[in-house]
């Protein structure tokens, strides 16, 4: 893939292989619909690409949301607002591409790249004090 709009850095890491596993996933994604963009492909592309991250962000969401659940994370419901949030704004997204009603512009490469390392960043990082003090394992074998 040529220019990537988002670079893997261990300080988005948050500590745990799963979840690391599953954001370097979801910047493949924002990765590969960057490059769409870059090579005038992504009307043809963008639906699909958007689609499958749709997909995997719930799946993403629901393996983070296991763990807050189990373990009573105390920003459990916050966190699962803001992971809601997206997914309705990314399904907002997706079904505007179906429709041919949005394209992909510079704006949409932006807050996905924002979102993305921001709730890394931000919210992620919260989870990962908690858990790291409580001693809490995430299990990559069977999450």
């Amino acid at each position: 893939m040529g220019k990537k709009l988002i670079v893997w850095d261990n300080h988005y890491s948050v500590g745990f292989e799963l979840f690391d596993s599953q954001h370097k996933q979801l910047i493949e994604m924002i990765n590969e619909l960057y490059a769409s963009f870059l090579s005038g492909e992504a009307h043809k592309k963008a639906a699909e690409i958007v689609s499958e991250m749709v997909k995997y962000t719930d799946y993403h969401f629901k393996s983070e949301e296991k763990y807050f659940d189990k373990y009573h994370y105390p920003f459990t419901e916050e966190h699962k607002e803001i992971h809601k949030s997206f997914v309705n704004k990314a399904v907002e997204l997706k079904e505007g591409l179906e429709s041919g009603k949005v394209t992909v512009s510079y704006d949409i490469m932006n807050f996905l790249r924002q979102w993305l390392i921001e709730h890394i960043m931000g919210e992620d990082k919260k989870y990962t004090t908690f858990f790291k003090e409580n001693k809490i394992e995430i299990n990559t074998d069977n999450q």
